[in-house]
């Protein structure tokens, strides 16, 4: 199906781009984000003495506290009204550009074979108005996203299939130029409303792969190291309101209570409806309770992927799926978010969850082969293990460290009770490193680190044979060289 047409162009820049601003209801969306920053930074303040802030706000003083309260919402509005009027994006066959600052004026480019991954994100006031966030992902690390907020829902995923589209190598068919000033003249007044033409690009077709039940992802909730924190905390307040304790003592945890709770939310919130689906332009991720947020990942831009059990997960034996993609360098809450392939799987999910980054993981029996790597000790399924002279460095896990190379991937595998299995694309491989601190020295064993780009995957396996360490060394560079040479070209979809 034909979604609508994307914003009609605005303005006809001297540069001959077709420039776009966001929807006109962006700078109340963005303007209370200062009033709750100023309601925060209250709370904070008052939590410290309460009696003292409800003294404050007696008589007449909740009348001051509001209209302080006004005059800040009206100043955030006016800045982002402001801010609104000097923002504008262009979309070209090879970039989209972005205008945006009121005093340090700036331009930005994403060139469109870099882009990482395309989000539509919808907070929860943007949902009710039928508005939503477009953000692109771009290579280069943190600060390299560009945002373009606010536009209608179906603008925001019409221009995600035509940038897609753009990314993959799909030309556009030929138009007309738009009309520009000349060399040195003023900006060229708003165009007048034109039809809107037929969309150059559909959104492509997809096949649901799976989605996690609710009832699954709150007890996965439940059975974590924040629920037996909290349980500690709620033992620790009880147990000293018993034994007479200070009211104010009682308070003084009241933050970390709030943290673990803030903890709890945003796991529920970010991974609540998750879906995953398979498309022409790469990998589709649907997830989020108050804040929706639609990801597509095209081919081949997942760096390295981990398949993760915490020890609480063992007994029903979920795992979790995170992956590293170039751009996605947040923290916190926003890493947690944005970089799950799967919140709480289980084992046959897991795998699919792999099969979708890597179909082929160049083994004959692929499931033995990842079987091993989350369960096998030793040398089982093919994997080198570690020494057992490593034991005197790792008593309890050292049976666990192992590496397996395979013609499309490298495996790497660590964790007696907390289990991990990195898998890393050779083409993928940045670079290796070998760390040996002077207890391994002595052992003669070393570690071997892949590095990858910034994420919650930091693929290594521990205490392997110094010699052995040194020949993988060796070998995984000339296959990631050889493997890179072979691989499939940024632009995916160019030519077909």
């Amino acid at each position: 199906m034909s979604q609508p047409a994307p914003v009609v162009p605005e303005l006809a820049g001297e540069d001959g781009y077709a420039w776009q601003r966001m929807h006109p209801v962006t700078p109340l969306l963005k303007g209370w984000k200062i009033v709750a920053a100023v309601l925060v930074v209250g709370f904070a303040q008052a939590g410290d003495d309460l009696r003292q802030a409800a003294e404050l706000l007696g008589g007449s003083g909740w009348l001051v506290a509001l209209g302080v309260l006004a005059a800040v919402a009206l100043v955030g509005v006016v800045w982002s009204l402001i801010a609104w009027r000097a923002t504008r994006f262009a979309v070209t066959d090879d970039a989209v550009h972005l205008r945006q600052g009121v005093v340090f004026r700036q331009q930005r480019q994403a060139r469109l074979d870099r882009i990482q991954a395309v989000d539509v994100v919808q907070p929860l006031l943007a949902r009710l108005v039928g508005l939503a966030e477009l953000r692109l992902e771009v290579a280069g690390g943190s600060g390299s996203r560009v945002s373009l907020a606010f536009l209608r829902e179906p603008e925001a995923l019409a221009l995600r299939a035509e940038l897609l589209a753009l990314a993959a190598g799909i030309r556009r068919p030929a138009a007309a130029p738009v009309a520009a000033t000349a060399a040195g003249a003023a900006p060229a007044v708003p165009l007048e409303p034109v039809a809107a033409p037929a969309p150059a690009f559909e959104t492509a077709p997809e096949r649901v792969v799976y989605e996690v039940p609710m009832p699954r992802l709150l007890m996965s909730i439940a059975l974590s190291g924040g629920t037996v924190s909290l349980v500690l905390v709620g033992v620790g307040i009880a147990v000293a309101s018993a034994l007479g304790a200070p009211i104010e003592a009682t308070f003084s945890v009241l933050p970390m209570v709030f943290g673990l709770v803030g903890l709890f939310w945003t796991r529920l919130n970010g991974a609540a409806t998750f879906r995953a689906a398979t498309s022409p332009d790469g990998i589709r991720l649907r997830h989020g309770l108050t804040e929706a947020r639609s990801q597509t990942l095209p081919p081949g831009r997942i760096q390295a992927v981990s398949i993760s059990r915490p020890l609480l997960w063992a007994r029903k034996d979920w795992w979790r799926v995170h992956v590293n993609v170039a751009g996605y360098a947040g923290e916190g809450s926003q890493r947690e978010t944005e970089t799950v392939l799967h919140p709480v799987a289980t084992r046959e999910e897991a795998m699919t969850a792999l099969w979708l980054v890597l179909p082929d993981l160049g083994v004959d029996d692929p499931v033995a082969a990842l079987t091993a790597g989350l369960d096998g000790v030793g040398d089982e399924g093919g994997y080198t293990a570690a020494p057992r002279r490593a034991r005197w460095v790792d008593p309890v896990g050292w049976r666990r460290h192992g590496v397996l190379v395979t013609e499309r991937a490298l495996l790497l595998r660590r964790g007696r009770f907390w289990r991990r299995l990195d898998v890393v694309p050779h083409e993928r491989t940045q670079s290796l490193g070998m760390a040996q601190g002077p207890i391994q020295r002595w052992l003669r064993v070393a570690s071997v680190v892949a590095h990858s780009t910034p994420g919650p995957v930091a693929p290594r396996v521990e205490h392997l044979d110094q010699a052995v360490a040194a020949r993988l060394l060796d070998e995984q560079a000339a296959r990631a060289r050889q493997a890179r040479r072979s691989a499939g070209p940024e632009q995916w979809m160019k030519g077909s």
